[in-house]
């Protein structure tokens, strides 16, 4: 390799057409570097040349000046440029030749810089009533930070390494406990998987299925369309199966043929129903009779108002139920941790997936979230978040009935979101939401989870209300109400398309 310190016959190109002269910005881009510190200068310097060159500030078949010409230009010594020069040539990034000088390479491509925030948000709203979301504020910041130092300090450095794929020993232990008193779950630690949310564990679940020869899972129609899209990315169909007043109806499914089928039955999403003794006995007949697995979908069974929660389905026959769960309701969503519970036949291969996937999830969050659930945390947390979301979920109730008289609203017994039918007087659907849209306002329709809706054309709405205060969920029914009116800007009219969609 030659480096341009050593050749100075070609010339700099100073000044010359595609060269690099003192004026240019490229140039301008070094003297920060040449400013650094002696014993980081060299350092920067490449840096700052790597960078111009991405970027395309020193474009593909620039003549470079010699090191002895920049070397002065920058105030720096000659070595440190010839050793840049023959750095990034060695990296591509730079080509130089006997007698040639040096050049920028043309193999390099400028870098895309921008960065987007693609977290599911409604931007622009200035109210938004979508469903999913708990009140981040009640995160237990002090509490967490005060469990994180504790259990840094004696966590041993064993613990940091590649960890059990299942999870750490101690938090399925502490989860174990924890789901069986709270749930009434059969909770083996030896069979509980660590998982980041309820999302992994659907698609642990689904590549596993699909390995074992099944084409499609059962769906709940109306149901988080989440559900359909995880299973789809391990090739496996949905199939959408109808609800009656007790849950899945029976004939339906039996007609299906599928051998899998995912419920959310302690609370169902979106109609916040409850599975009927009834259906949840003769859900567990058809799965022996059709040699089918059950996944059940958790995701907010600890909050209920009106009595005790359900308990879990998983509790009358763990080998026909995979059970799965998440803090993103009682905690927060951002931890992304989860837990999946399998029947002694599918568990092997599930921890075989979840190693291949991602060796583990993170060891030190495990280990806060054991300690957290040891000492009763975590139980503080679930009561504190229930009386908080029981308020929220009551002004929602009256501020609809004060601005939408003749609403029915059902689902409110438990979870974070009601059912509200508004009266027929406010449809059609599309042109509701398009009012709803340009007021700024964010809805989720039923129609959005897979309901056809109302035949009369009346709106019907999954409203979430956890991550709203009081007093915001007032306000916002009260904008809702008001962009509905004649009067309102853009009121009776329809957009094709229009609507706040999650």
């Amino acid at each position: 390799m030659t480096s341009s310190g050593t050749n100075s016959t070609g010339g700099s190109g100073r000044g010359g057409s595609g060269g690099l002269d003192s004026t240019s910005p490229a140039w301008e881009l070094l003297l920060p570097a040449a400013a650094a510190p002696a014993r980081g200068r060299g350092r920067a310097l490449r840096s700052a040349l790597r960078e111009a060159v991405r970027t395309g500030r020193l474009a593909a078949g620039t003549r470079l000046p010699s090191s002895r010409e920049l070397a002065a230009d920058l105030g720096v010594s000659r070595g440190l440029v010839t050793e840049a020069y023959e750095q990034l040539t060695a990296e591509s990034y730079l080509r130089s030749g006997q007698g040639a000088g040096t050049w920028v390479s043309d193999g390099v491509r400028a870098a895309a810089h921008s960065v987007r925030d693609l977290a599911p948000r409604a931007p622009g709203a200035r109210v938004d009533f979508r469903p999913g979301v708990p009140d981040l504020s009640l995160f237990p910041r002090a509490a967490w930070a005060a469990t994180q130092r504790t259990v840094l300090g004696r966590l041993p450095h064993s613990s940091l390494g590649y960890p059990d794929p299942r999870g750490l020993p101690e938090l399925r232990e502490a989860l174990a406990g924890l789901l069986a008193r709270r749930r009434g779950v059969v909770a083996d630690p030896e069979r509980l998987v660590v998982c980041s949310g309820v999302a992994q564990a659907t698609t642990l679940l689904g590549f596993v299925l699909r390995e074992q020869g099944l084409a499609s899972v059962g769906v709940e129609d109306p149901g988080s369309p989440e559900h359909a899209s995880l299973f789809a990315a391990t090739g496996l169909g949905a199939t959408p199966l109808p609800l009656d007043a007790e849950g899945v109806a029976l004939g339906p499914l039996r007609r299906s043929g599928v051998r899998a089928l995912v419920a959310t039955p302690a609370h169902q999403f979106p109609t916040g129903i409850a599975y009927s003794a009834d259906r949840r006995r003769a859900l567990l007949d058809w799965a022996r009779e059709a040699d089918a697995v059950i996944m059940e979908d958790d995701y907010d069974g600890d909050f209920r108002y009106d009595r005790a929660p359900v308990g879990a389905l998983q509790g009358l026959d763990p080998e026909r139920v995979v059970y799965t769960g998440s803090v993103s309701k009682s905690l927060a969503p951002g931890l992304r941790l989860g837990w999946l519970i399998a029947p002694a036949s599918l568990t092997g291969r599930i921890v075989a997936r979840k190693r291949t996937m991602d060796l583990g999830n993170p060891a030190i969050d495990q280990a806060v979230l054991a300690d957290f659930i040891t000492r009763g945390a975590y139980d503080r947390q679930l009561r504190r978040c229930q009386r908080a979301y029981r308020e929220r979920r009551d002004a929602l109730v009256a501020a609809l009935a004060e601005h939408f008289p003749g609403t029915v609203v059902s689902g409110i017994a438990a979870g974070l979101h009601i059912i509200a039918r508004l009266p027929r007087r406010y449809g059609p659907e599309g042109a509701f939401l398009s009012r709803a849209d340009r007021a700024g306002i964010a809805l989720r329709p039923l129609s959005d989870c897979g309901d056809a809706g109302p035949e009369d054309g009346t709106v019907a709405l999954v409203l979430g209300y956890a991550h709203l205060g009081a007093a915001e969920i007032a306000r916002g029914v009260g904008m809702l109400a008001a962009a509905q009116e004649p009067g309102a800007q853009g009121a009776g009219t329809q957009e094709p398309g229009a609507g706040a969609r999650a």
